[in-house]
């Protein structure tokens, strides 16, 4: 991960960093460094059967140590002895790897047991990263600029007005003049903001709509892909029910900010794009997108952007044909224009110093953002000139893997990525170089990943930067196209473990997506998220990604608390804790383009393939011997003390609906946990689901709490809301019980 992976420059000045961190609130100083918990450190989400199932331990002893699996009635399903792996310089720990990939009985509940410390409980079962497909990509929803954010798709919970459309005390973005004048203003509503703050910067936005849609366009031409995880009706948006796969639209909600910022004809340095659009200054945490005063400006043109959005607008034509061929056409002639400009005006590069209201966004290399934008063109065009240009490219036929896969600012992979996947008239030889090259950077990441105790492809220099786990993320992602290559298991393998290192396989024992897990992230750095701030304002919502540790402490917070820090402890769970816990859409996108490939592989593995990690010496038994040390018995979830009530809503269209659902605890006693359960008397399938783990099993629903909302006060409620399909009629459910105890439906 070179250090241009950096979101943000090292130099603020003071007003700044009080603003980025909303570091006027001087408790959040005083937060204690991240506790690692207990020591057997497991995916705390789920493991998906069929696939390899392993554990680190901290353990500082020299030979192996038993383990036991305890599945949700306490009994022992499994045991068996962990390996040794020793020091982890990432870490700091001393490991073992504890192996239990032979047991293979989907379930919930399950704690795996060694030297007497439990882990948090996980799953065996597909249910949850078939979840986050969903989750991932909503997220893109929350973030859009210029609309409301609507409660039927959101809940009220996360429901705000739209941002930034000039409704006072907003001054953007329907005029938005330069920063530098440029003699013209123009209308840039729309898109995602960014991350955190509430900028759009192109060279981000570009990364984010080329993952979204290269999602889709994957499922075109990889046997096995699954087209119906992304059809039309799979995501709750405006634009559902429209006949367009659902990831097309909300690709293409950013796609048209994109071209919006485009100069236009007859201006001076036309064709060309604007860098980025954000505050004159920055703003304080938390404020609201609609109560945002700040002017927004336009950053100047750069070569990067210009080719940022010839690449995504060609690789949208293209995709786009079969359902508006006059978008299509529209996006195909701002591409080429732009990548004509772009050939006129090859050095115009971000600068470093214009980082006051946002993010720089500075690239001193576009030889792999020219690159990128011609094999994106001559894959829609098969132009011979786009052709040639790549050719004469420095990064042709893989070259660019030997620097690494790809981010913001190294782009050469994303066009790799098309010319191996989409049909086109490059030479045989070319093609067959880039699949060595996938190939061959995936074998470097297995090698790296083989000596690290957690395994984390990417961070070979022993260096966490800004935004670790998005570059965690796109290396699995390679990996993940390496398995689609040559379906040799060690790569989805591979690609696996950076999954379960995201969900809580890590030294905090920090599942870093919000909703996901029994530690999950909270309080990212977030100006409307903004709960710890302010406990009117929502935490973030399941399926945010954190940035992850970063090792190079770059603001007042982490800065505190996590002097000396090892790498992977680099991190804290802290608001103000920008260079480790801010959200941004290129990490999200990358997180969603994993998981969307990793549920196409859930329940597909046949066991695990021989990988560059330790298995178990001896294999786990289904019939263990007894455990040395008696396990604690299993958490029950006590019955609700008296009563509880059910509000039911649906908001229906012709093939789904959206379900709210209010549960009150009308009892004298509070809930520490709880779990829902309610009948479908139709054909209704639940399809996505936020604020409580869903299972469906026929017609029986069951929904349990996520670990921030299980305690419910007296006389207090927690919402909870689904997607679902059905077809006729749509009758609402029945049955309602909190743990067993029929509710009232209001």
């Amino acid at each position: 991960m070179p250090h241009q992976f950096r979101r943000r420059p090292l130099a603020f000045t003071a007003a700044a960093l009080l603003a980025l961190g909303g570091l006027a609130a001087v408790p959040q100083l005083a937060s204690a460094a991240p506790d690692p918990g207990s020591p057997v450190k497991v995916n705390q989400v789920a493991y998906v059967p069929g696939l390899p199932k392993q554990a680190t331990v901290v353990n500082s002893a020299n030979a192996p140590i038993g383990w036991t699996l305890r599945n949700a009635a306490g009994a022992t399903v499994a045991s068996g002895q962990t390996t040794v792996r020793g020091a982890d310089t990432l870490s700091g720990d001393s490991v073992h790897i504890a192996d239990f990939s032979a047991y293979d009985t989907p379930g919930t509940g399950y704690v795996l047991s060694v030297g007497g410390s439990n882990s948090y409980p996980f799953d065996i079962s597909a249910d949850p990263v078939r979840r986050l497909r969903g989750d991932s990509l909503a997220f893109f929803y929350h973030q859009r600029s210029g609309t409301p954010i609507d409660a039927q798709y959101v809940g009220s919970r996360y429901a705000r007005p739209a941002g930034h459309v000039n409704v006072a005390p907003n001054r953007g973005d329907n005029n938005v003049p330069c920063r530098t004048s440029c003699g013209y203003t123009l209308d840039v509503r729309g898109g995602w903001y960014d991350a955190g703050d509430q900028g759009k910067y192109v060279v981000n936005g570009g990364l984010a709509t080329w993952q979204l849609q290269n999602i889709y366009e994957r499922t075109l031409y990889v046997t096995g892909a699954d087209r119906s995880a992304v059809a039309d009706g799979t995501l709750a948006i405006p634009e559902r029910a429209n006949g367009v796969p659902d990831v097309l639209d909300e690709a293409r909600w950013e796609l048209e900010f994109l071209l919006k910022m485009q100069v236009p004809a007859g201006r001076t340095n036309a064709g060309m794009v604007h860098h980025k659009i954000h505050d004159q200054n920055w703003t304080a945490l938390p404020t609201r997108p609609e109560l945002d005063s700040e002017p927004r400006l336009l950053s100047p043109v750069s070569t990067a952007a210009t080719l940022n959005m010839a690449a995504v607008a060609a690789q949208a034509s293209r995709l786009w044909k079969p359902f508006d061929a006059s978008f299509a056409s529209r996006a195909l002639a701002a591409a080429e224009k732009a990548y004509a400009a772009a050939k006129a005006n090859p050095n115009r590069l971000a600068p470093a110093t214009d980082n006051t209201g946002g993010g720089a966004y500075e690239d001193n290399t576009v030889s792999d953002e020219f690159y990128w934008a011609a094999a994106e063109l001559y894959a829609t065009t098969g132009s011979t000139g786009y052709r040639n240009d790549l050719s004469g490219s420095p990064h042709a036929r893989g070259a660019g893997f030997t620097r690494g896969a790809y981010d913001w600012s190294w782009t050469a992979g994303l066009g790799d990525t098309t010319l191996v996947l989409v049909p086109t008239g490059l030479a045989s030889g070319d093609v067959s170089a880039i699949r060595s090259a996938i190939v061959g950077f995936a074998d470097r990441m297995l090698a790296q990943t083989a000596n690290q105790g957690y395994p984390a492809p990417g961070s070979g220099n022993g260096t966490y930067y800004w935004g670790s786990n998005g570059a965690v993320a796109n290396n699995a992602n390679v990996l993940a196209m390496a398995f689609d290559l040559t379906g040799t298991a060690r790569y989805r393998n591979g690609a696996y473990a950076a999954y379960d290192y995201l969900l809580g396989r890590n030294p905090l024992n920090q599942s870093y997506v919000a909703g996901y897990g029994d530690k999950p992230v909270r309080n990212l750095h977030h100006r409307f998220w903004a709960n710890q701030n302010d406990g009117s304002l929502p935490t973030a919502p399941p399926g945010s990604l954190s940035g992850g540790p970063n090792s190079e402490l770059q603001d007042p917070v982490v800065q505190a608390q996590l002097a000396g820090c090892k790498p992977q402890k680099c991190f804290i769970d802290d608001i103000g804790a920008y260079s480790v816990n801010e959200v941004a859409i290129n990490w999200n996108s990358a997180m969603a383009w994993l998981v969307h490939w990793a549920a196409e592989q859930a329940g597909t593995g046949t066991g695990p393939d021989p990988t560059p990690t330790p298995t178990v010496t001896p294999p786990p038994t289904t019939t263990p011997p007894p455990p040395t040390t008696t396990p604690p018995p299993p958490t029950t979830t006590p019955p609700p003390a008296g009563g509880c009530a059910v509000t039911y809503s649906a908001n229906s269209w012709s093939t789904g609906f959206t379900g709210s659902v209010t549960v009150a605890n009308t009892s004298a006693a509070a809930w520490s946990s709880w779990r829902l359960t309610f009948r479908f008397t139709g054909n209704q399938q639940i399809s996505q689901g936020w604020s409580g783990r869903f299972s469906q099993s026929g017609s029986e629903v069951t929904v349990t709490n996520e670990s921030y909302n299980g305690a419910v006060a007296p006389n207090g409620s927690v919402n909870l809301g689904f997607n679902a399909t059905y077809s006729g009629a749509n009758p609402t459910p029945t049955g309602f019980a909190v743990n067993g105890t029929a509710c009232t439906l209001r």
